[in-house]
């Protein structure tokens, strides 16, 4: 199974007023496990950062203005993505922003169910906890110090690990499934008939030849 752990850093939280995708990355994941494969890229949003934006990712104006537009990079970014599945924290931020932009480049929009949420996994395995990345990084004891800001790539790394710890940690697949352990459990066990274990004729004689040559035994104090 492939899947592709995927963030965004935007200009704001709504693709409807005109906010557009500063940056895009994945980390691309077969059947739960890193390959190594990764994308990332700046998107020059044509239009101005706003300063709360600005304070969260750090990505300024003068340094967008030297990127790629998002459909200079659609193609390369669809590529990536194939039809693997899209692992994401808080789903329909992501899907929202991203489905704009394709919409911009005249593409068809990715369903809705392409998407894994892991801000919903993570709230449905420890229900009223707190659920942020940061959060979920303290509670899988993933390192996240070098987390000061924001950063698409880095927010996919850190994500990646916690995610495999969502689904019961890297070797999550060796676990014994309850279908198996209740299947193993209802295996009868095969009984073997009883070793004879009594001497033979020739054993009991050698056995009181050797009692005969004790001198004054304890069982006949």
């Amino acid at each position: 199974m492939r899947e592709i752990v995927l963030d965004t850093e935007t200009t704001g939280l709504d693709p409807a007023v005109g906010h557009r995708i500063v940056e895009i990355a994945g980390i691309e994941l077969l059947n739960s496990v890193p390959t190594g494969r990764q994308f990332q890229s700046y998107a020059n949003p044509e239009r101005e950062m706003p300063e709360d934006a600005f304070a969260i990712h750090g990505l300024s104006d003068g340094f967008l203005s030297g990127q790629p537009t998002f459909a200079q990079i659609v193609d390369e970014v669809l590529a990536f993505v194939g039809d693997a599945t899209l692992v994401i924290h808080n789903a329909e931020f992501d899907m929202r922003f991203l489905n704009a932009e394709l919409a911009r480049c005249n593409r068809p929009p990715l369903g809705a169910d392409r998407a894994l949420c892991t801000l919903q996994l993570a709230r449905r395995r420890f229900p009223g906890a707190q659920a942020s990345l940061d959060a979920l990084c303290k509670r899988f004891n993933v390192d996240n110090s070098h987390r000061t800001k924001h950063g698409a790539l880095l927010d996919a790394e850190l994500l990646a690990e916690v995610y495999l710890e969502l689904i019961g940690g890297r070797q999550h697949g060796l676990e014994l499934s309850a279908d198996a352990a209740a299947a193993g459990a209802a295996i009868e066990r095969v009984l073997r008939p009883a070793r004879p274990h009594a001497a033979s004729a020739a054993e009991l004689i050698a056995h009181a030849e050797l009692l005969a040559q004790l001198k004054n035994p304890l069982w006949n104090a």
